[in-house]
């Protein structure tokens, strides 16, 4: 017998529930370790981080990373909210996978069973692709910009002294940023597939993509050395073509 409406609705409402319900859990859980939490975040912030000890490994890469920087807070509830709201997004994070599922599940009995291989494996590849453009923030951009920002100085008078929630919101949104980015062979595919874009207008303009990519890099880490830049084009560039694999001829 074919569910009504109303039924479906019904069982929204608890996948909506259950939803909640999870995340605020894993936000809940990820609130009670404080301390590993901040010194995850705070991680390219230190001259140990693994970034800069490869650095300093290369040659001519001595004191690489080795920069003193202090933060302070300004505000009187500031650490604490800073506290919740990445608490938040960090259970977000954690629960995703489960909120995938439970969207999957309620959507699932709507699709034809090809559409449900294709649905799983559209999932999966898309949240892979948006964790890799995160942990290359996290491991590449993030720890360049930040020293290059955080050490420039327009006088030597003026001493940087960084606000704990323009650390913290800078990290989330260039994470945020470059999943996104990293999502670009999956908006060609649904483009594609929609008849809005072919492979062949990507192969033809492969070269202003490049260009493009490189502007987009160097915008996005405004060290202004070549070895960053290539750092964040080359993935990228690497984007790029497997979109162009994906796209229907």
């Amino acid at each position: 017998m074919a569910e009504s409406f109303w039924d479906h609705l019904d069982e929204l409402r608890s996948v909506l529930i259950r939803c909640v319900v999870a995340w605020g859990i894993c936000a809940v859980a990820v609130f009670c370790f404080r301390d590993a939490l901040f010194a995850f975040l705070f991680a390219p912030a230190h001259p140990d981080f693994i970034t800069y000890r490869l650095l300093r490994s290369l040659p001519y890469g001595e004191g690489w990373g080795e920069v003193s920087v202090s933060f302070i807070n300004t505000q009187l509830a500031a650490q604490f909210t800073t506290h919740m709201q990445v608490a938040a997004l960090a259970g977000l994070v954690i629960a995703f996978p489960f909120l995938l599922w439970q969207l999957y599940g309620f959507l699932s009995p709507a699709l034809y069973p090809n559409e449900k291989r294709a649905a799983g494996r559209i999932i999966g590849f898309g949240t892979v692709l948006f964790l890799c453009g995160v942990a290359l923030n996290y491991l590449v951009i993030f720890p360049f910009a930040f020293r290059f920002l955080a050490t420039y100085q327009v006088q030597p008078e003026v001493v940087n002294q960084i606000a704990l929630d323009s650390y913290v919101s800078t990290l989330l949104i260039l994470s945020l940023l470059m999943g996104v980015l990293f999502e670009m062979p999956m908006v060609a595919w649904a483009l594609g597939k929609a008849g809005l874009l072919e492979a062949a207008w990507l192969k033809q303009y492969r070269r202003h993509a490049l260009v493009a990519l490189m502007i987009l890099a160097a915008v996005i880490t405004p060290t202004g050395d070549a070895f960053t830049l290539m750092l964040v084009t080359i993935p990228l560039y690497l984007l790029y073509e497997l979109s162009i694999m994906v796209t229907p001829k």
